[in-house]
């Protein structure tokens, strides 16, 4: 923790971009794979099948659209969080702080409340202990971790987490497969898994069996298959394709949780690599938490797939359904006891990870992208210790939140989180790919934009809670376009409405500036590496033209050797880059003079050698937001300062110039030729497996 420099903006919110692509594709799975998907996968396994495991195979293939697409972008632009990306490619405020209130909004809303109802419901299930009490320490611990420790201390975390939670459920996949015969025989077994009704109103004669419901404790027809026909309740494939595949663009690509750990991967080559290793890890969900919840059905049918709304409130609590509680059953019934302590770290594990990541991200948001805009002459160390003390705010709200986590008892966990983020976040989607991919979109376009997908989106999510869904044993009387309307198709019509209203108004105003565009797009990518190839290849043949000229004057007199060799070295129109082509056989950092910038030679700065070494040049971008007070630089009063200072790990470093910012994004986008090729068959590996496994569960 201490070689990420967690005392400054860069170690602090991006781990120093020292990260190894192992320990960031662990920490992307573990970031993601929280206690509501052991909760909510496995439950939503229990009630319709295999549908749900295709959020977690889209997400093997969006993984790499970040990878490829979107982090080479943010690197060249040199942003810390994604609001400050909107503002750099788009200009202005509002599209800033709109992005980042939202960010914020979800994460309570979509990521924080739930991660603590999941985790409560497993403590109740396993324990017994008491929510509030266990709730309390576990937000205690996980904003130690943080606080303490910033990005690089949840990156460590979260790799040893991720092998500790793989381990516990690929344990308790194997005891459950055993128990019902393999992967044939749950096939068989899950759509023969209904409820003993005979012996359920026998056990419990005050309670009442109404038609209605009888079409809840049977297993779907299509309940083997993922992408399912267009007016299926769990999983339309049209709306999933056009729909649903746009919004989780948002969350892959645009979410400060996921994008904020790929930045601290140490250069474009480790960012893919860990893009890569967490695509694979995606493949991991389908068979540890969504088939444990079917097997769960099947061992406990009587339980899971409650015949009435009251039974459900005998055996979980809660009246919509108890298929919530599918996971903890599985495991308090199947493992041997030895195991299932293994398993409560397991669960306990994830929900750190969740939490310690919301916590981090929504920290860095909150302190670079709404504090900094209101005290813009704010010091970098204050901009750090605000974001410490932003942590134990979302701390305070996530304890009194915690009354209303109860409340929330909904029949499918996961969707309830999908539903929530399909109705308002396909227009970031938008603003995101149209700015990335389309050099003419401008704020003007990105605005209006967000502001017709947004006020749709809001307004279909108040009618969503005005118009619940009812109890089975209630008729439903919400209006049909609630009713019929998949949300799915709801999102796909968010994300196309945004997008077209974000290009005609686009094309009907002013186009962006090329300075606006150079950094923040795609196009500017590619024009920055077609200069640097045509810097290369013009240094080559003037080398070339050199050696000629030397070899000339060898054989002559040596005057116009020297002559040539003078103006050769004074040209005017010579690059930098053969300063960086300059190096001996080892590798060895070289100190060469280069050219003068504003009328002065800086003449401490070293150039690298190779790319080992490249750390400690990478180390000077730390301080582009300045480093903060420490040792005897700083004098302070009273010894609580320099306490908080020391927990802290405040320090202060020299700030880079715009040479040097540009030094470190060639290094950090720069990739050697053989790791190009492995990355890039890599890719295509991960993509063919996505694209199978789709095929394969859903024929």
């Amino acid at each position: 923790m201490r070689k990420a420099n967690r005392g400054t903006v860069s170690g602090y919110f991006l781990a120093g971009r020292s990260m190894n692509w192992a320990a960031v594709g662990a920490s992307l799975f573990v970031s993601n794979i929280g206690s509501e998907h052991f909760i909510g996968l496995a439950g939503s396994g229990a009630a319709s099948g295999f549908s749900v495991a295709a959020w977690e195979f889209n997400a093997l293939l969006l993984l790499q659209l970040l990878g490829w697409v979107f982090i080479p972008v943010y690197i060249q632009c040199g942003v810390y969080t994604m609001p400050e990306y909107l503002s750099k490619r788009y200009g202005g405020r509002r599209l800033k702080v709109y992005f980042a209130a939202l960010s914020l909004v979800l994460y309570i809303f979509t990521k924080l409340s739930v991660d603590l109802y999941s985790g409560a419901l497993f403590i109740q299930e396993s324990l017994g202990w008491n929510l509030y009490l266990s709730i309390v320490l576990l937000i205690a611990m996980t904003a130690v971790l943080t606080v303490t420790g910033g990005l690089v201390a949840v990156i460590y975390t979260d790799t040893v987490q991720a092998f500790l939670m793989i381990a516990g459920a690929l344990c308790l996949t194997g005891i459950s497969f055993a128990k019902v015969g393999g992967l044939e025989g749950l096939r068989t077994k899950y759509m023969q898994a209904h409820p003993n009704i005979t012996a359920i109103l026998m056990s419990s004669p005050n309670l009442t069996l109404v038609e209605s419901c009888k079409d809840h404790l049977h297993p779907k027809a299509d309940a083997l298959k993922i992408l399912r026909g267009p007016k299926d309740p769990d999983l339309p494939w049209p709306g999933f394709l056009l729909g649903q595949t746009p919004a989780s663009i948002w969350y892959w690509c645009a979410d400060q949780v996921i994008v904020q750990r790929v930045l601290a991967a140490k250069n474009i080559a480790h960012a893919k690599g860990s893009t890569i290793m967490a695509g694979f890890l995606k493949i991991l969900p389908m068979f540890i938490i969504v088939i444990p919840g079917m097997i769960s059905r099947v061992l406990f049918a009587d339980e899971l797939a409650c015949i009435s709304p009251e039974h459900c409130v005998e055996v979980c609590g809660s009246a919509a359904g108890c298929s919530n509680v599918a996971y903890p059953r599985l495991v308090m019934s199947v493992m041997p006891v030895g195991l299932r302590g293994l398993m409560m770290a397991v669960m306990i594990a994830a929900l750190m990870s969740d939490l310690d990541s919301i916590f981090n991200s929504a920290s860095t948001i909150f302190t670079l992208d709404i504090y900094k805009m209101l005290r813009k002459e704010a010091s970098p160390r204050e901009l750090v210790i605000t974001g410490r003390l932003f942590v134990v705010f979302m701390v305070a709200i996530s304890i009194a939140w915690v009354p209303v986590i109860i409340e929330m008892q909904g029949g499918q966990m996961f969707y309830y989180i999908q539903e929530v983020c399909d109705y308002l976040t396909p227009p970031v989607a938008a603003l995101f790919l149209l700015g990335i991919l389309w050099r003419r979109c401008n704020e003007t376009g990105a605005f209006w934009g967000g502001v017709v997908g947004f006020t749709l989106g809001a307004l279909r999510l108040v009618l969503g809670f005005v118009y619940r869904e009812p109890l089975c044993d209630q008729p439903d009387e919400r209006p049909s376009f609630i009713r019929d309307i998949h949300f799915m198709y709801v999102a796909a019509f968010l994300f196309w409405a945004s997008a077209l209203t974000v290009i005609v108004v686009s094309l009907c105003t002013p186009p962006p500036g090329k300075e606006q565009i150079r950094a923040t797009t795609l196009w500017g990518l590619k024009q920055r590496r077609k200069l640097k190839t045509q810097g290369r290849d013009r240094d080559k043949e003037d080398l070339n033209n050199f050696k000629l000229l030397d070899h000339a004057a060898e054989n002559g007199n040596g005057v116009v050797g020297e002559e040539t060799s003078h103006n050769h070295q004074s040209e005017p129109g010579s690059t930098d880059s053969r300063y960086e082509n300059t190096q001996p056989a080892n590798g060895s950092i070289i100190p060469v003079q280069p050219p003068l910038q504003n009328g002065c030679s800086n003449l401490s700065e070293p150039r690298l050698g190779n790319e080992g070494e490249g750390r400690e040049l990478m180390d000077v971008e730390e301080g582009e937001e300045g480093r903060f007070g420490g040792g005897g630089d700083l004098v302070e009063n009273g010894k609580c300062v320099n306490v908080f200072e020391r927990i802290c790990g405040l320090q202060e470093k020299s700030s880079v110039n715009t040479a040097q910012e540009e030094r470190i994004v060639d290094e950090l986008l720069y990739e050697p030729p053989r790791t190009k090729i492995v990355l890039n068959t890599a890719l295509v590996l991960i993509c063919s497996v996505g694209i199978f496994l789709f095929g394969y569960f859903s024929v």
